[in-house]
C-alpha cells in the first residue's frame, strides 16, 4: 500500500481521505485552517454557531445523504418545505407556487410560458456537453426571449457571476436548473430542502472522529508550501512541519494555488492551471429578532441594491437554534477584480444594512442582534465555453507522483456538497484502481530484480 498526502482539509479532502484509507493506504491530510471542513466549516455569531456559509440539503442529493448515513446522522437530518422570493420593481413578489407564478405580474401569460418551457427543457437535456459550446446569454435569449432574459435571467446571471456571465456557457444553467428542479417533489411542486441538526459543525466534528478512527493522521493548521517530486514520492512542506516524503501527492486546492504550490509543472499545465475562472463572495450573516419576507431565499433582479439575494436560513432552520432569532445570509458574488475584495467589513455591512433598509420597510437596525461577515476568494470554477474540454484540469499531472482532485472538475454541475462528495468518490475509485495498477508494477519489478 501506499502513502498518501492529501493536501486541503475541506469535503473533498475529507471524503478522499477516508476513502483512501479504508482501502488500506497509510493517509495524511494537511489543512491550513485550525478546523477542517474549507467552505463548509461554522462560525460563532451572537453566541451560537452555525454554518459560515449557507448550505441545504435537497432530495436528490444522493451523494450526500449516502455519507451523512455512513456518519450515522442520517435520523439528524430535518426536512421542510419552503417559499421563494422574487424583489423585481422595487416590489417583493412570492413566487412559491404555480399560482403565484401565474399572477406575477412583471411578465405577460406569453413570457411565463417562455420562461417555464426553458426551464422544463433545462431540466431534461441529457447532452450537457453540447451546451458548454454556447454562452448562456445566447442560449436564454434564444429560449426564453429578451424580455424574459433582460428581466429575469440577467439580473440572476450577474447575482452568482458578476460580469463573468458574459464568460459562462449555457451548461452553467443547465446545471444550475437540473439541481433546483429536482428539489421540487412530485405532485406538490414545491421545494424540499433539509439541513444536520446542528449544521455542518456537528456534521464535520462526526466526520472529523470518523478519519481519526479509521487512521487518517489529521494536521491542522499546517499550510502546504510547496510540493515536490523526488525519486521516490513526492515530498510535502509545510510551514510548520518541514518537508514531508509520502508515495504519492493529491492536491484539493484551488488550480491557481496548485500553480504556485508545484513548481515542476510545466509551463503548459500551469497556464492551463490559471485559466480556470474563479468566483468568489463576500457573505454578511445576522442575526435578527424579526424574520423579513418569510422566503428561504428572495431572488434579486432590480439593479442598485449591494448584495445579490437575501437567504433567511431560519424560513428552514428552527430559530430555536438561535434562541428564537432569525438568521439571514446576504452574499454577494465577486469577480477576482472585484474593488470590493479590498474594501472595509465595516463599510460593506453598512452598505448591506441600507439595502435591507431600502427593501424591506419594517426592517430596523434595531433588530440586529449579530453580524459576522465571512469571505472566500475561490468558491466556484466558472463553466467557460468548452470548458471541459480545453480548460478543467485532470487527475493527472505531468508528475507521476502528484496529482489532482479539485473542485475545477465538476464540469457538469453546480458547486454544492453533493457534488463535490459525488467527486470525491469518483476520483477516489480513479486513485485506487490506478494506485493497484502501480503497487502490481512495482512488485513485478521487485520479483524481477531477484
Amino acid at each position: 500500500m501506499f502513502d498518501i498526502g492529501v493536501v486541503g482539509g475541506g469535503f473533498l479532502g475529507m471524503t478522499l481521505a477516508l476513502r483512501l484509507r479504508q482501502e488500506g493506504h497509510t493517509v495524511t491530510l494537511y489543512e491550513a485552517a485550525p478546523s477542517p471542513g474549507g467552505l463548509a466549516d461554522s462560525q460563532k455569531i451572537g453566541g451560537y454557531t452555525w454554518d459560515r456559509f449557507y448550505h441545504v440539503i435537497l432530495l436528490s442529493d444522493q451523494n450526500l445523504l449516502a455519507l451523512l448515513s455512513e456518519l450515522g446522522l442520517e435520523k439528524e437530518v430535518e426536512w421542510g418545505t419552503t417559499r421563494t422570493g422574487f424583489y423585481t420593481g422595487g416590489r417583493l413578489h412570492s413566487l412559491s407556487t404555480s399560482l403565484e407564478f401565474l399572477l406575477f405580474r412583471p411578465l405577460n401569460l406569453l413570457q411565463k410560458l417562455r420562461l417555464g418551457a426553458t426551464i422544463l427543457r433545462a431540466s431534461r437535456i441529457q447532452d450537457w456537453e453540447a451546451l458548454e459550446e454556447i454562452p448562456v446569454t445566447d442560449w436564454l435569449r434564444r429560449w426564453s426571449g429578451d424580455r424574459v432574459f433582460e428581466t429575469i435571467w440577467l439580473p440572476l446571471l450577474r447575482s452568482k457571476l458578476g460580469e463573468n456571465y458574459r464568460l459562462a456557457s449555457a451548461a452553467f444553467i443547465w446545471a444550475t436548473i437540473s439541481r433546483m428542479y429536482a428539489a421540487r417533489r412530485t405532485g406538490l411542486k414545491r421545494e424540499m430542502f433539509g439541513y444536520v441538526r446542528g449544521g455542518y459543525a456537528n456534521v464535520l466534528s462526526r466526520f472529523e472522529d470518523r478519519l481519526r478512527e479509521e487512521g487518517v493522521d489529521l494536521r491542522f493548521q499546517a499550510p502546504a508550501l510547496e510540493v515536490r517530486q523526488r525519486e521516490e514520492g513526492a515530498t510535502v512542506r509545510t510551514k510548520t512541519g518541514g518537508a514531508v516524503g509520502h508515495d504519492r501527492v493529491v492536491l484539493t486546492l484551488p488550480t491557481n494555488r496548485i500553480s504556485s504550490l508545484v513548481p515542476q509543472l510545466t509551463p503548459e499545465e500551469k497556464e492551463r492551471l490559471e485559466g480556470v475562472v474563479y468566483q468568489g463572495v463576500i457573505c454578511l450573516s445576522l442575526l435578527l429578532r424579526e424574520p423579513l419576507g418569510g422566503y428561504y431565499v428572495t431572488n434579486i433582479t432590480d439593479d442598485g441594491l449591494p448584495f445579490t439575494g437575501v437567504i433567511e436560513m431560519t424560513a428552514l432552520v428552527d430559530p430555536a437554534y438561535f434562541g428564537g432569532c432569525h438568521l439571514v445570509y446576504l452574499p454577494r458574488y465577486l469577480t477576482q477584480s472585484d474593488p470590493a475584495w479590498h474594501r472595509d467589513d465595516t463599510e460593506i455591512e453598512e452598505e448591506f444594512l441600507g439595502g435591507l433598509e431600502s427593501m424591506y420597510p419594517a426592517f430596523s437596525r434595531d433588530d440586529v442582534v449579530s453580524t459576522k461577515m465571512a469571505r472566500a476568494r475561490e468558491v466556484q470554477a466558472i463553466s467557460t465555453l468548452g470548458y471541459s474540454r480545453t480548460v478543467m484540469p485532470g487527475l493527472e499531472t505531468s508528475l507521476s507522483k502528484v496529482l489532482i482532485v479539485n473542485s475545477a472538475q465538476i464540469a457538469a454541475g453546480t458547486l454544492n456538497l453533493n457534488e463535490t462528495v459525488g467527486l470525491a468518490e469518483r476520483q477516489a475509485d480513479a486513485l485506487i484502481e490506478k494506485f493497484k495498477a502501480q503497487m502490481a508494477r512495482r512488485e513485478d519489478g521487485k520479483r524481477e530484480s531477484i
